[in-house]
């Protein structure tokens, strides 16, 4: 029987507004802000630490066309099926389209910006835990753009904060035909938005309150994160490849949790850390910074021009992404 219960959390009325022929979506614009702002916390928290602020705006210029790519390679590999348009020779580099893995964003947002870290002469793993906070932040800002765009929600349900889904978003979302019936499903894109927000003001407390040596406040992140991941992955319904039967980011998000908590012990016991050693951890725990926060898919729905600025998905992530 289809659920005829009124969801707490309606549908979005509309999906963005007009700037003279230009139509923004709400979902792109909140990537913009999440980035924006995660720049300018981590100018904080750098500038705090020692560090040159001015810093933090070079490596984002950097980051975010190399999270670009990595996005998109990593979504090609790991979602062909979802490649659009499908028969053509140019699909696989059609962003404006959707499409974008946030792993894949940050495994190269990560290389690029260890290199021009390093480059710069500061601190790798002193940069990373600048940074952690503000990445999750931003996450949280690129979850309210998944709102507007009616993407990352969970199974179907009749709780009172349930969201209406409309039944476009459903069908074009990927999710199970038995589930396409219902019209209110678990809001796994707000679940993941307070989570981000309560475990970034976690780690900024633990900065300020415990002595953490770096880059243990981005270890705990990624385990913090990739932790809660393995939850939401169990709900979600939305396009995905399988592994063993259960989504693959179910088990990157596993083996993530478990490698950010080994990384978390041993920076901690170590006095120093060997940079190039944290460097290289760095870019592949990076692959998985927002345990993967899904890849962006394009509905039909939604207008092109959208995905123009969904490039934030990579840098909120990194935010990846």
């Amino acid at each position: 029987m289809a659920m005829h219960t009124l969801a707490f959390i309606p549908s979005p009325p509309i999906s963005g507004f007009h700037v003279g022929p230009l139509f923004v979506h709400f979902y792109g614009l909140m990537y913009v802000v999440g980035i924006a702002l995660a720049i300018y916390i981590t100018r904080r928290r750098w500038a705090a630490a020692g560090g040159d602020p001015d810093l933090v705006q070079t490596i984002a210029l950097w980051v975010v066309p190399a999270g670009i790519i990595g996005a998109r390679i990593y979504f090609d590999i790991t979602t062909p099926f979802d490649i659009t348009p499908k028969h053509e020779w140019w699909g696989p580099l059609a962003i404006w389209n959707g499409g974008l893995g946030v792993w894949g964003g940050i495994a190269a947002g990560a290389l690029v910006g260890a290199w021009r870290v390093r480059r710069a002469g500061a601190s790798v793993t002193l940069f990373m835990d600048a940074v952690a906070p503000a990445l999750l932040v931003a996450q949280a800002i690129g979850r309210v753009g998944n709102y507007f765009d009616q993407q990352l929600f969970g199974k179907p349900s009749a709780l009172p904060w349930a969201l209406e889904v409309s039944r476009a978003a459903r069908i074009e979302g990927g999710i199970p035909a038995a589930d396409v019936r219902f019209s209110t499903f678990q809001p796994s894109f707000l679940y993941e938005l307070i989570f981000d927000l309560a475990l970034a003001a976690f780690l900024v407390w633990l900065g300020h309150h415990r002595t953490i040596r770096p880059p243990g406040l981005f270890a705990l992140y990624v385990a913090g994160y990739s932790g809660y991941r393995i939850f939401e992955e169990t709900i979600r319904v939305d396009s995905s490849a399988y592994f063993l039967g259960l989504r693959l980011n179910f088990f990157v998000a596993l083996v993530m949790t478990a490698v950010g908590v080994i990384w978390f012990l041993v920076s901690q016991r170590h006095r120093r850390v060997v940079a190039r050693g944290s460097a290289a951890a760095a870019i592949a725990v990076l692959c998985v910074v927002a345990a993967g926060c899904a890849q962006s898919h394009s509905h039909a729905y939604a207008a092109p021009v959208s995905r123009g600025m969904t490039s934030g998905d990579v840098a909120a992530g990194a935010g990846r992404p």
